[in-house]
């Protein structure tokens, strides 16, 4: 609904002239209807006006609001009295009660060596001097640059604003000294290149179990190693290093990626040979058992009738030997040459 006023004609709030009164005017005309509504004027007026303004300030400061992601701490007189979620709510007026709002579901960060543009958080970065807090020394005395961020909660606003006297400072002096002595106990190697993920785990721990040994009511959610460079002098050399490091990575990466696709078609190979050395076993030795079985069975019946056996036995070896034979020639028994019966130009026309 649009504001209306009845100033003036032009619907300006100043009347017709569009210009506001000057400050000294409207605090007369004020004084003046201050004295026609309050009777009699002088120091009778004066306390009825003191205590309107009492009145005023004590209902301004009698409301508050807590956001979504906070809760408000309240003290009565300086003394804790209660946590109260988000929302709307009311207080003791005139300073007996105040609400200290602490943001508990929002993730808080602190940057080392480093700072975000526009900021709002004083203790997320430092100003006075970010450099020196990321030059540390190495467990084999060499110098590193270290920058990272811890990201953190309020898990107990109680704590926070009570038990500890600068909780946000006192975190980052825990931080840094809990960097530097996780960074103290790895060459610079590991630093730079391999060790990043142990260096953010074991640091990750080491600061959660002093931020609970303090009461500092913070949870840590994660520490993040960003940039970690050696000193500007010798940086050049490092980043030799570095790429020969990767060099070597990516040579044994290479050899790996040939051996796991040549050592096992050779594993393949070999169980394949072993499995057809291995059947081929059985079936000789399965033929072999059933020759010694056939041959004892022939043996048997070679012993109840040798002449009738011995006749069989003839007669199924041509049997089998025959049809192998491309040409036959049958004569007589009573003949003595086989020559000129014998074409043998036509028989080796007949040869493949």
């Amino acid at each position: 609904m649009p504001w209306q006023n009845s100033n003036g004609p032009s619907g300006s709030p100043w009347g017709s002239g569009g210009t506001p009164p000057d400050l000294q005017d409207l605090v007369r005309k004020g004084q003046d209807r201050l004295k026609q509504l309050l009777p009699g004027g002088g120091p009778r007026g004066a306390i009825v006006l003191t205590i309107l303004a009492l009145i005023g300030f004590g209902v301004w400061t009698a409301y508050y609001t807590v956001p979504s992601d906070s809760v408000a701490v309240v003290q009565r007189f300086g003394k804790y009295l209660k946590d109260v979620e988000p929302g709307l709510h009311f207080k003791l007026p005139l300073g007996i009660d105040t609400a200290t709002i602490v943001p508990v579901k929002r993730q808080l960060k602190q940057e080392f060596g480093f700072a975000t543009p526009g900021a709002t958080d004083p203790y997320q970065s430092n100003p006075r001097d970010g450099k020196r807090e990321t030059e540390m020394v190495t467990g084999d005395l060499n110098a590193a640059l270290v920058e990272w961020v811890v990201q953190y909660r309020i898990s107990d606003p109680f704590k926070f604003l009570f038990d500890v006297r600068d909780p946000s400072q006192t975190l980052r002096d825990v931080s840094e000294s809990v960097m530097r002595e996780v960074v103290g106990d790895r060459t610079v190697d590991e630093v730079i290149t391999i060790g990043r993920q142990e260096i953010e785990t074991e640091a990750l721990a080491k600061m959660q179990a002093l931020s609970t040994k303090y009461a500092m009511g913070i949870s840590i959610d994660q520490v993040q190693l960003k940039n970690i460079n050696p000193p500007q002098p010798v940086q050049e050399s490092f980043n030799e290093v570095n790429q020969a490091q990767q060099e070597k990575e990516k040579l044994i990466n290479e050899a790996r990626r040939d051996y796991n696709k040549v050592i096992p078609l050779a594993e393949g190979e070999k169980d394949q040979r072993i499995r057809e050395a291995d059947g081929y076993r059985l079936k000789r030795i399965n033929e072999a058992e059933g020759d010694v079985a056939r041959f004892s069975a022939l043996l048997a019946e070679y012993a109840k009738a040798p002449e009738v056996t011995r006749r069989r036995i003839y007669i199924e070896t041509l049997q089998d030997v025959m049809p192998r034979v491309r040409s036959k020639i049958v004569i007589d028994e009573q003949t003595r040459s086989i020559l000129p019966l014998l074409n043998l130009d036509s028989r080796n026309e007949d040869r493949p």
